[in-house]
């Protein structure tokens, strides 16, 4: 599971480099790319949400949505016979190859523990 901070409906994912003996993160499902960083974890979340108002603030001062827009539409790559069989599960339930996909990534949600938690 991936390292995850939130602040103001923005979200960071953390990394950590050996080389550089550092922490560092990136603001997530936007469309910037805004990274920082910091030598320990108290001063990474301090550094992420002075990072996330300063990016909130530039973003409203150009009039522009800070967050990603989804539009509801993404290809998926799987493996063929998956295809095959969440087509016939589909066909069977005579629904859509798109309602099912739908259906499963609800579940998935609903099941998760990091959106439980938040």
């Amino acid at each position: 599971m991936a390292n995850l901070l939130e602040y103001k409906g923005c979200h960071g994912k953390i990394d950590y480099s050996a080389e550089d003996e550092v922490l560092y993160g990136e603001i997530v499902l936007i469309n910037d790319l805004v990274t920082f960083e910091a030598d320990n974890v108290a001063d990474l979340k301090k550094t992420f949400e002075e990072t996330v108002d300063h990016y909130l603030e530039i973003s409203e001062k150009i009039g522009r949505e800070p967050q990603k827009a989804f539009r509801g539409k993404f290809n998926v790559r799987i493996r063929p016979e998956l295809h095959r069989k969440a087509s016939l599960v589909a066909l069977k339930r005579n629904i859509s190859l798109n309602k099912l996909v739908a259906a499963a990534i609800s579940h998935e949600i609903e099941r998760s523990d990091y959106l439980a938690a938040g």
